[in-house]
């Protein structure tokens, strides 16, 4: 779908940026307040012809040189991270009016803060947040990334199909995570998960087990492949009830054919 207004991101406060490119390379620049950083805007932009999406620094920050090699050490761990559930980094390049910026694929939906605000989670959204940031979690950990916390804000939920997109995954990479460090994630993934849980009409008591238990001081997962095997075991108790009652059922209707 092409981008004739700022609706299309159903964001909050776009403006349209004015651009100056004779080349004709980039046009229709747009500022997205509600994605925005701590030192970096977030813009989306046609390179091309085709939306992309840009991160710079804000006008503040622009010519300070501790920030400006903060930018390019997130753009050098990025650029090697290729996951579905990653919003995806293709360049590091000068945009006329933005300045030198980060280039990402198109992330065409809504935060997942703006799902609860406005009470619109589904529950292919939970299941989501089960599965793909889970994977994309584990992902960032086997890659030794550090990142700021994951929140509401940094899940992205695309608009046709509900995947889920990690925005502002990385700005170093280690040898080796530290234990703190791949706590501190599932610490964040417990709290995502019980607010979500806050803000569903449903009951999902196995669920909430284990989102508090994320959360707590005594969290038994060291890392997000531990979570990861607790929820598979869960989900694998309750396929394994929906096995033994669909087998009762069919012996019962078979033993009632027989009479």
């Amino acid at each position: 779908m092409d981008k004739t207004s700022p609706s299309r991101y159903v964001g909050i406060n776009e403006k349209q940026i004015p651009i100056d490119d004779p080349s004709g390379k980039w046009s229709e620049l747009w500022l997205l307040p509600e994605w925005e950083e701590e030192y970096c805007n977030v813009y989306t932009v046609k390179k091309h012809g085709k939306w992309v999406m840009l991160k710079a620094l804000k006008p503040e920050f622009a010519d300070n040189p501790e920030y400006q090699a903060k930018l390019s050490k997130e753009f050098d761990v990025r650029y090697n991270l290729a996951h579905p559930n990653i919003v995806m980094v293709n360049d590091f390049e000068i945009v006329p009016g933005v300045g030198k910026a980060i280039i990402t694929d198109d992330a065409y939906g809504y935060s997942l803060r703006r799902l609860i605000d406005e009470k619109r989670l589904t529950p292919k959204i939970v299941h989501r947040l089960e599965t793909q940031l889970l994977d994309a979690m584990e992902y960032i950990q086997e890659n030794h990334v550090q990142h700021v916390p994951i929140t509401p804000d940094t899940i992205i939920f695309t608009e046709y199909n509900e995947n889920l997109k990690l925005t502002n995954v990385g700005y170093d990479q280690t040898d080796l995570l530290s234990e703190q460090d791949t706590r501190k994630d599932i610490a964040a993934y417990g709290k995502i998960v019980n607010e979500v849980l806050d803000n569903l009409p449903a009951n999902l008591p196995k669920l909430r087990r284990i989102a508090k238990k994320c959360a707590s001081d005594d969290c038994p997962y060291r890392t997000v492949a531990d979570l990861q095997l607790d929820m598979e075991r869960r989900s694998s108790s309750q396929l394994y009830v929906f096995l033994c009652i669909f087998i009762a059922i069919m012996a019962f209707i078979l033993v009632w054919l027989t009479l």
